[in-house]
């Protein structure tokens, strides 16, 4: 029990110090606050637009301007207090949406087709959620269905190889729904739990990719009834308002059912998971702020919500 608790808590520290930035910037956007007092009126648009450039977008920052309102009426309000309110209003937006993956597939393997965006850290997400799998006791294996990158290809044998997980893989521009076939094939012989499947990202051909996504997902369905179980998009938190775009394209083309989020770590646009859960409300399934496999976490709305504001815990 000792040993959970302090994993967490230093899982807790590093999405703190991994939202920094995030914080920081929150905090200069509202620095005209910081004298204290009671805020006024007409400071309540200044905080509003506020919110808005912290990539928070104007449905939430509307959302916790009211708050803000009603809370004024109450007494003076200082730079801590407009922080507790933001933290309050993005918990109860995202707390409905926290949601891990889990494994309920049966029979196995449980299925998830994971997409994304070129560059968004897909292939290594997908090795971090084999690795968090892993620690649960799954058996799990991968199939490399970025067919025309060989990069990509490589990747995700190289990550297979360091978790001692089989890679399912074909030649240079294969056919990803066959690919994912084989992959199902094996993985049902073999007794595996759960079998992430990689695809493509090339949106310059947005029809391509859609026919492509969605043969893949009739070949796993015919396969399995109810595959793929899930299907993860993978956003870059560093792309701030474009990520809303991404989750429009995937759930067209792949029917998206959940979110991870990257590199919060490396940015001070964290806030745009917050916009993109109210204006999609897809469950947020983790969020990663490292490179360490042990980097991406199941998603806590309430210390994501805290560590996003510098709100107190």
């Amino acid at each position: 029990m000792t040993d959970t608790i302090t994993e967490k808590a230093s899982w807790l520290n590093r999405m703190k110090s991994g939202l920094v930035k995030s914080s920081e910037k929150f905090a200069q956007n509202l620095a005209f606050l910081s004298g204290g007092g009671r805020i006024e009126a007409e400071d309540l648009e200044r905080i509003e637009e506020a919110l808005i450039a912290a990539d928070l977008g104007p449905a939430v920052a509307a959302r916790i301007v009211a708050r803000l309102a009603e809370a004024r009426l109450a007494g003076a309000i200082d730079m801590a207090r407009v922080r507790q309110v933001a933290a309050d209003e993005i918990a109860r937006i995202m707390e409905p949406l926290a949601r891990p993956l889990l494994v309920t597939a049966f029979p196995r393997p449980h299925t998830i087709l994971v997409v994304g965006v070129n560059g968004t850290g897909k292939t290594t997400t997908i090795a971090k959620l084999a690795h968090n799998f892993q620690e649960d006791d799954y058996a799990v294996m991968l199939a490399a269905g970025d067919t025309f990158r060989a990069a990509a290809v490589e990747q995700l044998r190289v990550w297979g190889e360091r978790l001692g997980v089989p890679v399912i893989s074909g030649r240079e521009g294969a056919d990803a729904a066959g690919l994912a076939f084989t992959a199902m094939e094996e993985a049902r012989a073999s007794g595996r739990d759960v079998l992430l499947v990689d695809t493509a990202g090339r949106l310059q051909n947005k029809a391509g990719l859609m026919d492509e996504l969605a043969k893949v997902r009739r070949v796993l369905g015919r396969q399995q009834p109810g595959a793929p179980h899930d299907t993860v998009l993978v956003l870059d938190a560093t792309t701030g308002q474009n990520a809303l775009s991404q989750i429009e394209i995937f759930r067209e083309v792949a029917g998206v059912t959940g979110l991870v989020m990257t590199k919060l770590d490396g940015t001070a646009r964290g806030g745009v998971l917050v916009a993109a859960a109210e204006r999609h409300a897809l469950p947020v399934h983790a969020i990663g702020v490292g490179e360490r496999l042990g980097d991406l976490r199941p998603f806590d709305a309430r210390a994501f919500a805290t560590a996003l504001t510098g709100a107190a815990p």
